[in-house]
């Protein structure tokens, strides 16, 4: 048992070299608030005055103090070497590794200029510990940190927020679970305002670590004692309530010894307090701490171990990523070129050795962009999307001239499906833009491995980064080229033989024969009736069936008649009385007393009305041959755009992928070797990061020092746990 603190001091000062707080060793926190004590506490357990005195705050740095215990005979600490043979007592400082302090006043200086090095001459605190090792006969093995007593106003060169400043200190100290909580409290006022128990209770709730410790007994008003306190009937605290009675600033500059003080105190508990004397006083104290302390570490011992060695994995395998220091340059920039270039090919390829298991990567997300992004893009276009009746008719009518079309042209079909195919290139490019940002942003995820020689040396990273960037820039050119001839190639012939789109031809030109067919039968219907011999009546109206006249039409033209009456008699139609046609048959060569002057025959005719000017927008009543007529356009558009599409759909992601994926990924290690791998590169390119180089030190002094903190616990026998 009694080896167990010297384990501890031993991990202490392994640990105290790197500064680190990754193992929480276990240790005794001296708390309270200012003048309360605690520095007086110390100097009693320690039996020397070493500590700056004074009123106000003094204590401004943490103070982490190992007392080891040395008697005559001990050669593991004592060496002739150093002069500390014969010596009772002597200290040392972390940051004065080989320097013996003799003389305790020399100690309290040194802590004196150290303080006021850190923390500043006026009043100011720093959360950096001083530490002090002090070797004696007279003292028993402890660990305790001095901590900057509780204050609420500042002085000085206090900052406001003081309070809040040495609160967080304290915490970070009193939150350790393996620290043993030392609350000094005065007797002379009340314990329930005391604010290191306040402290001690919100981090300790249950108690189970901390040790109360009563001062400045002998100053209680007359009348008045501590029996309650000491018996914790005022505030119970589970390890305990010790009282201690310190030396007064008055007995200090008296020059009274601290054995005097103690033989004063003893007096006063055996007068004052005879049933408590003896589980009272410092000697006790500086008893219960030791014993206290080495079962809080053998309880601590086994998990503080297992944190060990478990940290040493970490660090060891922090420490490999970080990598060696470089040896043959030129040998390592190739190395690091050919990595790179593998790692960016397979993790296209979906050949990386880890695989991410929580979003699309690499190619993968390449493959997402080709069969959901593009494809469902080029699915969402309707083939006539931005194409209405009115401008298929207008195609229609623009193809045919002057001329009324007596069927559908096929230049009005071949405009419009062009006009629909060219909204495919859009989507198009964009596709291949897609691809080449994600391209772009493998180069920042393409392997651990990688990028931790890319931290490692940032220019090297940059030069890397920039090739590959220019390669992909310049195949964009090239690639958007190929796009725009895919879609121009669909442009420039409208292949009507294709095999899926003769079947929608095919039903246009039987809907189109049965169409001509109803017409000729119509037609035929319509001669029957102008060719029959009906007789005629004089109030009865005429019929005509001719091409575009309606049968109830009033009046006809006189050419027209004269050909469908027989030969020698002409028929004349003139309005009755009562205004319905009435048809007169006379000669067809009227004689020639009929015309005077023998001047021909001059009709009747109304005067003509002038044109209206053609407007701009012309507005179209589709009748039922132009509706057919739109429709049929319609369905052609239609199978012949879906052709294309799927076409397109195809097409692209495979220019895409030749162009300029597999070009990449066939040339990116020739490129980067022969843009990098320059033996007059060589040295800057590989020039290590500042940030990766002190990170490597730090990490290989923590791994020594949990290497050796592992050796320090790994020599405890279990005997001497229990």
């Amino acid at each position: 048992m009694e080896a167990l603190i010297p384990v501890i001091n031993k991990l202490q000062d392994v640990f105290n070299t790197v500064g680190a707080d990754a193992i929480q060793l276990p240790q005794i926190v001296v708390l309270g608030t200012q003048s309360s004590g605690k520095s007086s506490v110390i100097e009693s357990l320690v039996g020397r005055s070493f500590l700056p005195r004074g009123v106000g705050i003094v204590t401004r740095r943490p103070l982490v103090l190992q007392l080891v215990y040395t008697p005559k005979d001990d050669r593991e600490y004592r060496c002739a070497e150093d002069g500390t043979l014969d010596l009772n007592e002597w200290g040392t400082f972390l940051h004065k590794k080989n320097q013996i302090f003799r003389n305790f006043d020399e100690i309290r200086q040194e802590i004196e200029t150290e303080t006021d090095r850190m923390a500043g001459a006026n009043k100011g605190i720093c959360p950096e510990p001083i530490n002090l090792k002090i070797y004696s006969s007279s003292v028993v093995n402890l660990t305790l940190i001095d901590l900057p007593g509780i204050t609420k106003v500042p002085v000085g060169d206090q900052p406001e927020d003081i309070e809040n400043q040495i609160r967080q200190l304290v915490l970070k100290y009193i939150c350790n679970p393996n620290s043993i909580i030392l609350a000094v409290v005065t007797a002379n006022t009340d314990m329930a305002t005391s604010e290191s128990l306040k402290l001690s209770k919100d981090v300790d709730p249950d108690g189970r670590r901390t040790l109360a410790v009563v001062t400045k007994m002998d100053l209680m008003d007359a009348g008045t004692d501590a029996i309650d306190i000491l018996c914790g009937r005022v505030i119970p605290v589970k390890l305990g309530i010790i009282g201690v009675v310190n030396r007064s600033q008055q007995d200090i500059n008296n020059k009274k010894t601290i054995q005097d003080a103690l033989k004063d105190e003893a007096t006063f508990l055996q007068r004052k307090y005879p049933t408590l004397a003896h589980r009272n006083g410092t000697p006790y104290l500086a008893k219960t701490l030791n014993r206290l302390l080495m079962q809080h570490i053998r309880d601590c011992l086994p998990d503080l171990k297992s944190r060990v060695n478990v940290q040493v994995s970490q660090y060891q395998a922090l420490l490999n990523s970080y990598g060696e220091d470089v040896g043959d340059k030129s040998q390592t920039l190739l190395q690091i070129i050919t990595k790179f270039a593998s790692s960016y090919c397979s993790t296209i390829e979906g050949t990386a050795r880890n695989i991410e298991t929580t979003a699309l990567y690499g190619g993968a997300r390449i493959c997402y962009i080709f069969q959901e992004s593009f494809a469902k893009t080029l699915d969402s276009i309707h083939p006539l999307d931005g194409l209405t009746k009115r401008d298929i008719l207008t195609a229609i009518r623009n193809a045919t001239g002057p001329r009324p079309a007596l069927f559908v042209p096929e230049v009005s079909f071949e405009l419009l499906v062009k006009r629909q195919i060219r909204r495919l290139k859009d989507p198009s490019l964009r596709c291949v833009e897609l691809v080449h940002e994600e391209m772009q942003s493998i180069i920042q995820h393409c392997g651990i491995e990688v990028q931790q020689e890319m931290l490692r040396f940032p220019k090297l990273h940059e030069r890397i980064v920039d090739v590959v960037t220019q390669l992909l820039r310049t195949r964009l050119p090239t690639t958007n080229q190929m796009i725009e001839n895919l879609v121009a190639i669909e442009l420039a012939y409208i292949n009507t033989k294709h095999p899926d789109f003769n079947k929608d031809a095919a039903f246009a030109s039987v809907m189109f024969k049965e169409v001509d067919m109803e017409q000729k039968r119509k037609h035929h219907s319509s001669n029957s009736i102008s060719n029959a011999i009906v007789p005629f009546d004089k109030n009865a109206k005429m019929v005509n069936n001719r091409d575009s006249v309606s049968m109830d039409q009033p009046q006809q033209n006189h050419w027209l008649l004269s050909t469908l009456l027989p030969q020698g008699k002409s028929e004349s139609t003139t309005n009755s009385t009562d205004g319905s046609p009435v048809r007169n048959i006379s000669s067809p060569n009227p004689p020639a007393n009929s015309f005077p002057d023998g001047q021909k025959m001059v009709l009747q005719q109304k005067p003509v009305n002038l044109l209206p000017e053609v407007p701009t927008h012309i507005s179209f009543k589709l009748n039922d041959r132009e509706q057919r007529d739109c429709d049929v356009i319609e369905r052609l558009i239609k199978s012949y755009f879906y052709i294309v599409r799927k076409s397109i759909q195809d097409s692209i992601p495979k220019a895409v992928m030749h162009f300029l994926v597999n070009y990449v990924k066939d040339n990116l290690q020739s490129e980067l070797v022969t843009h990098l791998y320059k033996s007059d590169q060589a040295e800057a390119l590989l020039n290590e990061s500042e940030h990766i180089a002190v990170r490597r030190k730090e990490t290989a002094n923590m791994l020594k020092a949990l290497t050796q903190a592992g050796h320090i616990i790994s020599e405890i026998r279990e005997t001497h746990m229990w």
